[in-house]
């Protein structure tokens, strides 16, 4: 699927993404909102997971009832620190999911990507990976954790974010063509500082209360 970008724009994330955005939103709530839209993003981007029947006993009978495939767990990747928020959200809704984790930041001077930890599950190669972040914006982060993920070769990759930036999602397409970016918007633009106008701040900082 090359360039695709899939815009979510349930009336309930649009909803909770613009409380987000508010400079008034308390770091409790902002972290109750991210958890929340969280799930709602999830619940739209596995809409095509595998299924399996399981024969079951309802109180009144026995049937053939669905249940997830377990030999397609998704793997869910949160970049650190922020995408803790949405992994947290996510794991809500999927418990079975498996975690991994890449440590990357991006200078603030530079704007170049700062790369620290990197720890996923095995055999990555029969899963499918989700990727998540709350934004992307000059895309140098995005694209630095797809790289380092497609070593490891899992059977396929999306990225999940909150916010994206025009040119951010035009350089991470430039770089990984062949992975999908779902986001609940696609902003205005960049400023000089690389960050998303008009946005919602520093994502980590407003979930974790830090400057």
């Amino acid at each position: 699927m090359p360039n695709e970008v899939h815009i979510i724009n349930h009336p309930l994330v649009q909803h909770k993404l613009t409380l987000m955005r508010r400079a008034t939103t308390s770091t409790a709530k902002f972290r109750s909102l991210l958890r929340e839209i969280s799930m709602l993003l999830a619940y739209e981007i596995t809409r095509d997971l595998p299924l399996k029947l399981e024969t079951i006993e309802t109180p009144m009978a026995t049937m053939q009832a669905p249940v997830l495939a377990p030999e397609k767990k998704l793997v869910v990747v949160s970049i650190m620190r922020a995408g803790q928020g949405i992994l947290d959200g996510i794991l809500e809704l999927i418990p079975s999911a498996r975690v991994g984790h890449i440590g990357l930041y991006r200078d603030p001077q530079t704007l170049n990507v700062i790369e620290y930890y990197f720890k996923v599950p095995d055999d990555l190669e029969e899963r499918d990976v989700l990727i998540v972040d709350p934004m992307i914006a000059t895309g140098n982060t995005a694209i630095a954790a797809v790289h380092q993920l497609k070593q490891a070769a899992p059977h396929s990759i999306r990225f999940l974010c909150l916010l994206a930036a025009p040119e951010g999602v035009e350089r991470f397409h430039s770089e990984h063509p062949d992975v999908p970016l779902y986001t609940a918007a696609v902003d205005e633009k960049l400023d000089s500082h690389g960050y998303i106008l008009p946005g919602l701040g520093d994502a980590g900082d407003r979930l974790f209360g830090t400057k």
